[in-house]
């Protein structure tokens, strides 16, 4: 594999940015939906929201893994095998996804107690966990059919895929959540199961549109064959610290939000608006960094790691011009932008502060998570929980810092996004530069 041109770049991120796209209205919708309803309720989704994405993070990490892997047959012309992946790794994520819905369903809610002072918000969280965590099947599954499509560099589908869910989301946000064409009046358990029912729909078309698709007969997908564990070790070999980081990526966010509960219902609201626009914006940088991490698992897979370098580095340059612009526009509408989320004046204006910290943050984000997803392509995934590790420790003791020792305001506590993406980066590229990474075999 050769260094790709800018337009190589685009074919495969520009759908996959498109499905990212689509699947965070889902998140969109459901804090600017709720925004409306109530500052508890708002503050609320937050919580229930990083409780559920830290369950789905599992699997994610898991379907990373799948990626990475696949990806590396698919340099080494090795089909038949990413056909015998994927259904094992259907079987895995199907036991595993069930499993822990069905723990979080019953204890979720005596979980949160244990953390949340708020009795209205813990509440409200408990109510929207419970349903929510029924989509963690739908979602994780649909996961694992977009790790098959970008691990193969084919990735028109996901952007049809996150459609239907989006459009299906905001149709059902509308009618449960306010009660709307006769349809019940369930406020923020309306939120969560329209969520659960959109993902279920995206699975369906990953189902149907792969089920008999010509082009993909070569990787002989839906065998059904009988479990084999030799490759689901072989899988879990390669995910499993990606697993793990994920947790602790998303359960430091979940610590995040429980340092910032303590600050009051306020901040707690801001921070929801505030993490469901930089999610937002982050986009290109995330399906950039997807494909960051293919075309380096390719390019080891066809044997030529010298090309790994100059991959990455394209790809840096395409990130930051991306984000530069978003950043550009995000600057000139910032009353524009919150306004989606909330209507309460008061609320907005308290918000505004952090929003310009997190478009500062993004530019550091869009070149150094390239960087991190370049080590992840190299397979070597305890080094990538390693450099997760050092950077979430100096996360959250900056967070707890800003937040309980120094009772700064909230646009402080963001700060943190700062620390976390610009150790990433500088111990990410220290790594491709000296690490022993280019004869690791998968």
């Amino acid at each position: 594999m050769s260094t790709p041109t800018y337009k190589e770049i685009w074919q495969i991120a520009g759908p996959l940015m498109l499905s990212l796209l689509a699947q965070n209205i889902v998140g969109v919708t459901d804090t600017a939906f709720l925004g409306r309803v109530g500052e508890i309720e708002l503050g609320a989704s937050a919580i229930g929201g990083v409780f559920y994405l830290i369950m789905f993070m599992v699997t994610f990490g898991f379907a990373t893994g799948v990626q990475i892997l696949v990806a590396r047959r698919h340099g080494e012309k090795n089909y038949t095998a990413i056909g015998r992946i994927f259904d094992n790794s259907f079987y895995f994520i199907g036991l595993f996804s069930i499993t822990i819905s069905a723990v979080v369903f019953f204890f979720g809610p005596s979980f949160l107690k244990l953390f949340l002072t708020s009795d209205a918000i813990c509440q409200a969280s408990s109510v929207f966990l419970k349903y929510r965590v029924l989509g963690l099947f739908f979602a994780s599954s649909a996961m694992l059919f977009r790790s098959f499509y970008t691990g193969i560099s084919f990735t028109k589908y996901l952007s049809i895929s996150a459609a239907i869910m989006a459009v299906l989301n905001i149709l059902l946000d509308y009618l449960l959540i306010f009660g709307h064409a006769g349809f019940p009046k369930l406020g923020i358990q309306g939120a969560a199961i329209a969520s659960a029912i959109s993902e279920a729909a995206a699975l369906l078309f990953f189902v149907i549109i792969t089920w008999d698709n010509h082009r993909l007969k070569k990787f002989k997908l839906f065998r059904l064959v009988k479990p084999d564990l030799t490759i689901i070790k072989k899988t879990l070999e390669t995910s499993i610290f990606v697993m793990i980081q994920y947790i602790l990526s998303f359960g430091s966010w979940f610590v995040f939000f429980m340092i910032v509960e303590k600050m009051g219902e306020r901040p707690l609201a801001v921070s929801n608006i505030v993490r469901s626009i930089y999610i937002f914006l982050m986009i290109p940088g995330w399906a950039l960094g997807s494909v960051t991490s293919t075309l380096v698992s390719g390019a080891m897979g066809e044997g030529k790691p010298e090309n790994v370098m100059p991959i990455i580095y394209k790809i840096v340059k395409f990130s930051f011009l991306s984000l530069a612009g978003i950043i550009l526009i995000a600057l000139l509408f910032p009353t524009q932008a919150i306004a989606v989320y909330t209507n309460n004046a008061a609320l907005a204006e308290a918000t505004r502060p952090s929003y310009y910290i997190i478009l500062g943050a993004l530019a550091i984000f869009s070149i150094n998570s390239i960087f991190f997803s370049g080590v992840l392509g190299t397979a070597n995934t305890k080094t990538t929980l390693l450099i997760e590790a050092i950077t979430l420790a100096a996360y959250l003791g900056f967070t707890w810092l800003m937040a309980v020792y120094f009772k700064l305001n909230i646009e402080w506590v963001w700060m943190a996004e700062y620390v976390y993406f610009m150790l990433t980066g500088m111990l990410s590229l220290w790594y491709l530069r000296n690490g022993n990474w280019r004869a690791k075999i998968i």
